[in-house]
């Protein structure tokens, strides 16, 4: 007969003669979606007790604030602490799931919950994204010699209720993933969509989307694109085994987005989209978040509101695409509960699987083609002519660009200005010019008087490329 592994064992544990095994849970963080895992387990509850011999019990739910009202019914048995040890220290609790959010207080409870022998769920990008290499270390230090292996689960770290976290851990790891890039925020996206189908201002979105509880207080994160970026930068490890700094990843935010530009991308057969985007390219990694154009045929094109989706480019499967809610009260409960089965059944794959390619290294550069938008008062000339002037612009590295007239007529420009669009058809311009180029553009935009201003600049292609 053949050995079988401990979670194997545990898995069959489960299901001899129609036993039903307990686990207990302790849940810190009693919020959004804190309260979603305690609905979902509630509502199907019976369900898992009939078809995998297991039922769950919340021993204690930590929260910040005990006179909160709570919008769940707290689980029989259950106490409501506001002393995270209360979970931490009690032996009874076998997986500890924390949807609390930070990164000081979230850090200390999975740390310490892992270094006990208690499995961990967490739904916190924002803790994996900063602390990825000591939760790696820590998770490797709690299965050391343990009579029994401790899991760490995050399914709902990235992309809400999208199983991309899975798919890269097991179903992906044969192959050999060549590029990553997907609408990984679920508010920008919906701002984005919105300016495109209405022609609202980016102002006007916002506030819609804050109406709808996509956006913060604060939406800093969200259109910034900071929130796309701790994203990406666990989708970096996960895909190519590399870490990379979050800091190090160049991120440009959706504020200057107009309505105008999607006038522009329709005229070219798009649409504008905010994308983390990592690949490999000239032998090494690069990645970004960018506003970019997306042309009619990628897939990604099509990807509306606040809905998710992410583009897998493989050697083997070739593309890969998954989409569904990426943010949300119960799909990113239902991934927490997804992790939460997978430890009770044994079939948990290490959290961080991938080995980096031999010589493969993380760079902050990258190539691509550029389009650029501007208002000119009354001659051609004196745009070209300041174009050939930067020093981005110089060299083989740039192809001058032939000019469209303004899809909005003569109302884009205000006194006799108007607005012509400049495509080019190269795309070998790199990320270290276009940071050169950053000053002189602002400065151009600020010099009125010499008779046109730069209003946004793209990036078109055929396939993806970056929106400056």
């Amino acid at each position: 007969a053949r050995a079988l592994s401990r979670s194997a064992v545990s898995s069959v544990h489960m299901q001899v003669a129609g036993a039903v095994r307990t686990v207990t849970l302790g849940l810190v963080g009693g919020g959004t979606v804190g309260g979603g895992i305690v609905e979902i387990l509630r509502e199907q509850g019976p369900a898992l007790r009939q078809s995998l011999g297991v039922e769950f019990k919340f021993t204690s739910i930590c929260v910040s604030d005990m006179s909160k009202a709570r919008d769940f019914v707290l689980p029989d048995g259950c106490q409501l602490t506001s002393n995270v040890h209360d979970v931490l220290d009690d032996p009874s609790v076998e997986v500890v799931i924390e949807v609390m959010g930070g990164t000081t207080l979230a850090k200390d409870v999975v740390l310490a919950a892992m270094k006990s022998g208690k499995h961990v769920i967490t739904a916190n990008k924002a803790l994996i994204a900063a602390n990825l290499p000591d939760i790696a270390a820590a998770h490797a230090a709690a299965n050391k010699g343990a009579a029994k292996p401790v899991h760490f689960g995050y399914e709902a770290a990235v992309c809400g209720g999208i199983p991309i976290i899975k798919v890269l851990q097991r179903d992906l790891l044969g192959d050999k993933i060549e590029g990553v890039r997907g609408i990984i925020n679920g508010c920008t996206n919906y701002m984005l969509s919105s300016m495109a189908s209405t022609g609202c201002s980016y102002t006007d979105c916002l506030k819609g989307a804050s109406e709808l509880g996509y956006a913060e207080a604060d939406p800093t994160l969200d259109v910034g694109g900071f929130d796309a970026r701790s994203k990406l930068k666990i989708l970096i490890e996960l895909a190519f085994g590399i870490s990379v700094e979050e800091n190090d990843i160049p991120v440009k935010g959706i504020t200057g987005v107009t309505a105008t530009d999607f006038e522009y991308a329709k005229m070219q057969g798009g649409t504008v989209k905010l994308l983390g985007v990592a690949g490999v390219q000239g032998g090494g990694l690069t990645a970004y978040v960018s506003p970019v154009f997306v042309p009619e045929s990628n897939q990604l094109y099509g990807i509306n509101g606040a809905t998710n989706a992410v583009q897998l480019l493989s050697k083997y499967s070739k593309e890969t695409v998954l989409v569904g809610q990426g943010a949300g009260r119960f799909p990113t409960a239902n991934s927490c509960v997804s992790d939460l089965l997978q430890i009770v059944q044994g079939t948990c794959a290490p959290p961080f699987p991938k080995e980096a390619v031999a010589g493969l290294a993380f760079k902050n550069d990258y190539s691509a083609a550029f389009y650029i938008r501007m208002r000119y008062r009354d001659q051609v000339k004196l745009a070209t002519t300041e174009l050939e002037r930067l020093d981005w612009c110089k060299g083989d590295s740039f192809y001058m660009p032939s000019l469209m007239e303004s899809p909005l007529g003569p109302r884009a420009g205000a006194g006799g200005r108007r607005a012509v669009g400049a495509s080019s058809r190269r795309d070998e311009c790199t990320a270290r010019d276009r940071r050169r180029a950053a000053g002189p553009l602002l400065s151009k935009r600020e010099a009125l008087s010499s008779g046109w201003q730069c209003a946004a600049a793209f990036v078109t292609a055929r396939d993806v490329a970056i929106v400056l």
